[in-house]
């Protein structure tokens, strides 16, 4: 999962997978290192909270991410749900405002402060990923246990956790700088620093950064299990 302003979650295969069931969940192939197929699905990312970050510091309120961060934590869980690859948030300006008319078109409460508006949008990310990852689990007739989050979003601990908790899977955060730094192993592999492919070049990051992980709340999964059902309904 790549995480920043947008998300990109999907694996690498060795060929493409060009079947119905890839096209009706809406997956792509694109080109990766060595001849590999990244197989992926765009998603939303953090858009939504730096768009309301954005607005409320042009109204005057100007917020870290950290603060956003620490007033959602204490706001009260699934309160209100969205999607976040609403056609409405496509579009900067306005954010907050968006997200409340969504909630209030669904029929839910609505946000009542920036805390309980980051949350909705933390939380509906994490229950987004979970979506995705389902679908692209059921395309590819296969199972995954750990999911490895890469790019700036990997600072954002309280989503990292959020999306352990609604996948139920293990969750591994870094490095913070991945774009660069693939960038990096491929130029030293075509120089050949590296020699020893892939394997040999993500051993290097691996010994080189440092990681988080993030284990699912076992106590909070029927929260996020009934917190999911609500989000398809929803989305």
């Amino acid at each position: 999962l790549s995480s920043g302003t947008w998300s990109l979650m999907g694996v690498e295969l060795a060929e493409p997978r060009i079947d119905a069931a890839a096209l009706q969940n809406n997956f792509t192939n694109e080109g990766g290192v060595e001849g590999t197929i990244r197989f992926l699905k765009n998603i939303a990312g953090l858009w939504l909270v730096q768009e309301c970050r954005r607005y409320w510091a042009e109204a005057g309120h100007e917020f870290s991410f950290g603060q956003l961060v620490s007033m959602a934590r204490e706001a009260p869980a699934f309160r209100c749900l969205v999607n976040p690859d609403h056609p409405s948030f496509l579009a900067p300006g306005q954010m907050p405002a968006k997200i409340t008319d969504l909630c209030r078109q669904s029929a839910q409460p609505t946000p009542e402060n920036e805390g309980q508006t980051i949350r909705c949008a933390l939380e509906s990310l994490a229950l987004r990923y979970r979506q995705v990852l389902e679908q692209l689990e059921q395309t590819l007739g296969r199972t995954y246990s750990t999911i490895h989050i890469v790019g700036g979003g990997t600072q954002n601990k309280l989503l990292c956790q959020f999306t352990a908790d609604a996948t139920g899977r293990e969750v591994v955060a870094g490095p913070v700088e991945a774009t660069a730094l693939g960038n990096l192993i491929v130029q030293a592999s075509a120089l050949g620093i590296i020699t020893g492919g892939r394997a040999e070049a993500r051993e290097w990051i691996r010994h080189s950064f440092p990681v988080e992980n993030y284990t699912p709340n076992r106590s909070t999964t029927a929260d996020w299990n009934s917190a999911f059902q609500r989000f398809l309904d929803l989305a």
